[in-house]
């Protein structure tokens, strides 16, 4: 959770390693053909460190101010993922509908592809509680009172309902069942 401006100067620049992997952002590039996603996950930063660290009359109306880009680039791009839930190091694969239930903890270095959802069940306020370095494939469902393993890969399609204790694994299926053990990070053969 975003602390401090030195904290929120960190997520930012996780999540631009993770999002872009070696190549940086130009600003000329982003001004003449935004990255829509980029603009969500700065925006969603920005309205965490606004929250979580300004305070008075000052720091209230830069948080209305963040919340609003926040929400509008949340609508226009199919995200409802609320703040102070995602470690930094998220990335985003594309827009489309991504649903975080908000009692969901997701660790650092996170991928999120389109169609995603990770909810409560149910009967029940808690959210799914992710490891760090995990990968979520298209479609993906993820609910229920569950803890997820450091370095698990979600398939595509994937239906989560059980716990999932064992590390460097990739899990698919309906209902999800572990089916590959021992496998690297998904982020170690980026560009």
């Amino acid at each position: 959770m975003i602390q401090s401006k030195s904290d929120y100067q960190y997520y930012i620049e996780e999540d631009r390693k993770f999002y872009f992997g070696k190549w940086k952002p130009n600003k000329w590039r982003e001004f003449f053909f935004p990255d829509l996603v980029w603009r969500f996950q700065k925006a969603l930063r920005r309205y965490e460190y606004a929250n979580n660290v300004k305070h008075g009359i000052f720091g209230r109306i830069l948080t209305l101010f963040a919340y609003y880009k926040y929400r509008k680039l949340s609508i226009k791009l199919g995200f409802l993922i609320p703040k102070n839930v995602c470690g930094p190091g998220l990335s985003i694969a594309h827009y489309g509908p991504v649903l975080i239930h908000s009692s969901s903890k997701i660790g650092k270095n996170c991928r999120i592809h389109v169609g995603v959802s990770v909810s409560a069940s149910a009967g029940s306020s808690k959210g799914p509680i992710l490891g760090d370095n995990v990968y979520i494939g298209t479609g993906a469902i993820i609910f229920g009172d569950i803890t997820i393993a450091n370095n698990v890969m979600i398939g595509a399609n994937a239906t989560v309902n059980k716990s999932v204790e064992t590390e460097n694994c990739v899990i698919a299926g309906t209902p999800a069942r572990i089916v590959k053990e021992n496998v690297g990070l998904w982020h170690e053969n980026r560009r």
